[in-house]
């Protein structure tokens, strides 16, 4: 479905933030990116939304180059981006948030039953549809972001730090809903996480971002059988 190959990209043409980078994803699979802070997750997201333009490599999208495919084009494709801090609009209600998300003609087509799954999947944001954003707890505003994500119909949704912030019980629950959804849409996920052992436990497949590059990769359970990952990542 998506297909990452040797991609270099930086915030500048001389300072690139990664290194040869090469990822795929199959329809309907769960992929974790793991690694510490200032690896290149978030901007390996960002070339795939498009906010950055690579400087080398190819990006694919069922079969098409999207290399150069403008921002704005990519959501139409059934690429849904939900960023790190969750960047819901907080002047708008919980309702108005989720409509934002149905912009692409698959979520206008499908919005009605859209938005009746994921007020099944995050009963909240049923009960506060009337209120404003802004004053949605951290946990609410996660399941927002993902809400108005899904809320466009997407093939592939990408995660970019889902528990960042959260108190571990919510980010539990954040999980466990994501696990769900994606059982009941066949929808390809894309996670990036520092929280290693949750991102690598569901994972079909892993891969370990550090400064810039990809250092391992495997199966979630390869992965955190290895030496490297248990003592870097999960303290054993």
């Amino acid at each position: 479905m998506l297909k990452i190959e040797n991609l270099t990209v930086g915030y500048s043409a001389s300072v690139p933030v990664l290194h040869d980078v090469s990822i795929s994803i199959g329809a309907g699979q769960f992929i974790s990116v793991v690694g510490p802070n200032g690896a290149g997750k978030t901007t390996l997201f960002k070339a795939i939304s498009g906010t950055l333009t690579p400087s080398s490599g190819r990006l694919s999208f069922e079969g098409e180059d999207i290399s150069s495919l403008e921002p704005s084009r990519r959501p139409h494709l059934g690429i849904a981006h939900v960023p790190e801090g969750r960047q819901v609009f907080p002047s708008m209600t919980v309702l108005e948030n989720l409509e934002m998300g149905a912009v692409p003609k698959a979520g206008r087509d499908e919005w009605a039953t859209n938005l009746e799954r994921i007020y099944t999947w995050f009963p909240v944001l049923k009960e506060r549809a009337g209120q404003y954003a802004g004053t949605l707890s951290g946990g609410q505003q996660q399941m927002l972001a993902i809400g108005r994500g899904l809320a466009s119909s997407p093939k592939l949704i990408m995660l970019d730090e889902p528990s960042m912030g959260l108190a571990p019980s919510i980010a539990d629950f954040v999980f466990e809903k994501l696990m769900e959804i994606r059982r009941d849409l066949g929808l390809a996920i894309l996670l990036v996480e520092q929280r290693v052992a949750e991102a690598l436990q569901f994972a079909d497949r892993g891969y370990v971002l550090e400064t810039g590059r990809i250092v391992l990769e495997g199966d979630g359970d390869t992965l955190m059988a290895d030496d490297r990952i248990r003592q870097a990542y999960l303290g054993m």
